[in-house]
């Protein structure tokens, strides 16, 4: 029996982390990148894969090794630092979330045209419901394993129905035309970014799967994650490229859903609402679920209220976009930002990996070190050239 729980833990963490990064700014970056780098994205797509497995096996296994969510190995590295990361992952958590709620209002607006706005308060409610049970942790899991699977299986009826170039696509994947460094650290970003990396492994401290007798299932439930967020992204990915190749136009004031009109028709419409909501709303409970861990620990009062200050989260994020609305460049602006946090996080994880006083007897393996280094470098060096000379195109 309790073997069949932990599968459910460790499953329910999965799709808690790939629902998180499956949001509304996923759904806008993979169609606007692919319209533009076409089957090049491919590539991009193979790269972020590969960064977002080696950042989330380290962050997982060091924070289930340790026992202590990220901000408190954070405040053990150096004193304070933990309020820094916890700032950075609460402001980006909430910058995202109102984009989350964006999304759901937008879901609705397809499904059943009502106003966006009436859609982001009725989703909002949905979210806030979930806390308020008393089993919130199970309904969490079972919430968003239920949508994810939904959403892949929507998403591939739509690939089918776009009958994109498979082969080109497969081809450019490793042999690219053109490497957009601004999409591999937004990908990253909006994959492991943030607050997202965290989800799944906070969720597991919470439901008391950690130490190093459960390392093996960690790592697993880890890797399981970003295959269920790269499923997804390559589908969408296939789908998009389909109605690229086509030469068919895609609405630049909403890409995925236009994408799915054209591959699929009125249906198609009505499936991207369902997906687009299934997306908002499971990643505006992961968002305001971690983003709330991050804090709970400073206080006992947080942790007593963890409940009611995650209401408040969801709550505030709805407000601010009933009051101030969410356009398209602003997602994929917050990807980047979030690519931005990663290499912060991770290094500071990776430190605390090699700490007695954190991690006690545990030996971290060196080829993870050195993975999770390679990718602090990377995304250090990608992030500032995006910061430089990206970010600012998508303004001009």
């Amino acid at each position: 029996m309790k073997k069949e729980s932990n599968r459910s833990i460790l499953l329910g963490a999965a799709f808690l982390m790939a629902t998180s990064a499956i949001g509304p700014g996923f759904l806008t970056q993979t169609t606007t990148f692919t319209q533009t780098l076409a089957a090049s994205f491919g590539f991009v797509i193979l790269i972020s894969i590969i960064i977002d497995i080696g950042a989330q096996m380290n962050i997982w296994r060091i924070i289930a090794v340790s026992e202590k969510r990220a901000q408190e190995i954070a405040n053990l590295v150096l004193p304070g630092l933990g309020y820094f990361l916890a700032v950075l992952i609460v402001m980006g958590g909430l910058a995202f979330n109102i984009g989350n709620i964006g999304g759901a209002g937008l879901g609705t607006n397809v499904l059943f045209g009502v106003s966006p706005e009436m859609g982001a308060l009725f989703s909002g409610i949905v979210a806030v419901g979930i806390f308020l049970v008393k089993e919130a942790g199970k309904l969490m899991d079972r919430f968003t394993q239920i949508l994810g699977f939904l959403m892949i299986g929507l998403t591939i009826f739509v690939m089918f129905q776009s009958q994109p170039p498979i082969g080109e696509a497969i081809t450019r994947t490793f042999i690219p035309e053109t490497i957009d460094i601004l999409a591999i650290v937004t990908l990253v970003g909006g994959t492991v970014g943030g607050y997202i990396t965290f989800a799944g492994g906070h969720r597991l401290l919470d439901a008391g799967l950690k130490g190093k007798e459960n390392l093996g299932e960690v790592t697993k439930s880890s890797i399981s994650a970003i295959g269920i967020a790269s499923i997804m992204r390559i589908f969408l990915f296939l789908a998009t490229f389909g109605i690229v190749a086509q030469g068919l136009q895609i609405d630049p004031s909403n890409p995925p859903a236009s994408v799915f009109q054209l591959a699929a028709g009125n249906i198609g419409y009505k499936i991207f609402g369902v997906v687009m909501w299934s997306a908002a709303v499971t990643s505006v409970v992961g968002a305001a679920y971690t983003s709330v861990s991050f804090i709970k620990t400073f206080s006992p009062i947080f942790e007593k209220y963890e409940k009611w200050l995650i209401v408040s989260f969801i709550v505030i994020s709805t407000t601010v976009f009933v009051i101030v609305g969410q356009p398209v460049t602003i997602l994929i602006l917050v990807g980047s930002v979030n690519g931005l946090i990663l290499p912060i996080s991770l290094g500071v994880m990776l430190i605390g990996a090699h700490k007695a006083k954190i991690v006690g007897d545990y030996k971290h393996p060196i080829w993870m070190t050195v993975f999770g280094i390679i990718i602090v470098i990377m995304m250090s060096y990608m992030g500032g050239y995006t910061l430089i000379n990206g970010i600012p195109k998508l303004f001009s």
